[in-house]
């Protein structure tokens, strides 16, 4: 079962923007932090940003203050928007929840199957 799902991603050129969603749906008692993640072709997997439960966002140094994360929480959605892409932002992007599921004892890391962004003229 697919407890996290992203969309949004796609191609952009240099200086464009995306928005990147990932939703969480299932048998999720609680979600402690959303994370995006990307990995580049021949690179390994790097974490972009983070959303805590209580709000508290971090951001990786790199991004220099391109990205902003949003959520709704109505809709168990968390945003990653994306403004100033460049060609070395294109990776596929993926969503990592730690939450805790109804039917299991403790909290847990769940994937989403990622979403593809290049950036590219």
């Amino acid at each position: 079962q697919e407890y996290l799902v992203e969309s949004g991603g796609g191609l952009v050129q240099p200086g464009g923007s995306l928005k990147l969603s990932c939703t969480a749906s299932g048998s999720i008692l609680k979600i402690y932090t959303i994370s995006w993640y990307r990995q580049a072709p021949g690179k390994q997997r790097e974490m972009v940003a983070q959303i805590t439960n209580d709000g508290k966002t971090d951001y990786a140094d790199f991004l220099k203050g391109r990205f902003t994360l949003s959520r709704d929480n109505a809709k168990n959605t968390f945003y990653l928007q994306m403004n100033s892409l460049r060609p070395e932002d294109t990776a596929i992007y993926y969503c990592k929840g730690e939450m805790q599921l109804t039917r299991a004892p403790m909290r847990g890391i769940y994937w989403g199957q990622g979403t593809q962004v290049t950036v590219s003229e």
